[in-house]
C-alpha cells in the first residue's frame, strides 16, 4: 500500500505521492470508515501471483461539496497492473455491490478531466458526466494543476437497466 502510494506514475492526478506515515494514516482511515461504514476498500490481489495490486470500493467523501453526501467509487492500482483489466473487474463488482446489494441509489466517482484511465473507467460502468456537476476539489490547494474535478454518476434506475441489457445480449 505504502509503495503504491509512493509511486510518482499512481499518484500523478493527486496532489503529491504520499510518505509512509501519510499511507499508514490513510490505512487507519480506511479501517475506520470501513467500521462506521460495512463497507469501504477492499484489497485487489492476484492468488498465488501477488498478494496486493491495488485497491477498489466505496467510500463517503469527507468534504463539503454539491454533490455530498454521497457513496463514491473508487480504485488505485499499482502500476505494473495497469491496463490488464483488474479495475474493471473489481469495480463492476463494486458497482453490482453497491446499487445491487446494498441497495444505494447512487454512486459516484470523481477525478482530475486529465485521468483519462479512469475516466474510461467510469464510463464503461455506465456513469455519466454532466459538466454542470464538475468542480473544484476542496481539498486541494487553490492554483495547484488538480483542483479542477469532473464528477461521474450512476443511478440504481440507470444500472438496472445497464444490467437488463448487459443480461438479455
Amino acid at each position: 500500500f505504502a509503495a503504491m502510494n509512493a509511486d510518482e506514475r499512481v499518484m500523478r492526478h493527486f496532489v503529491a505521492p504520499l510518505t509512509r506515515e501519510q499511507s499508514q494514516e490513510s490505512l487507519e482511515r480506511l479501517r475506520r470508515h470501513f467500521a462506521d461504514h460495512g463497507y469501504g476498500l477492499w484489497v485487489l490481489e492476484i492468488p498465488g501471483e501477488a498478494p496486493f495490486i491495488g485497491c477498489v470500493g466505496l467510500l463517503q467523501p469527507n468534504f463539503k461539496a454539491h454533490f455530498t453526501p454521497c457513496v463514491e467509487i473508487g480504485w488505485r492500482l499499482a502500476a505494473d497492473y495497469w491496463g490488464q483489466g483488474y479495475a474493471r473487474e473489481a469495480a463492476t463488482a463494486v458497482r453490482d455491490l453497491a446499487l445491487g446489494e446494498l441497495h444505494l441509489p447512487e454512486i459516484v466517482s470523481m477525478t482530475t478531466p486529465a485521468n483519462e484511465r479512469s475516466v474510461h473507467l467510469m464510463e464503461s460502468l455506465g456513469m455519466r458526466r454532466d459538466p454542470a456537476d464538475d468542480f473544484d476539489h476542496p481539498k486541494v490547494p487553490d492554483g495547484h494543476p488538480i483542483k479542477r474535478h469532473v464528477l461521474y454518476r450512476l443511478t440504481r434506475d440507470e444500472w438496472r437497466k445497464l444490467v437488463s441489457y448487459t443480461d438479455a445480449t
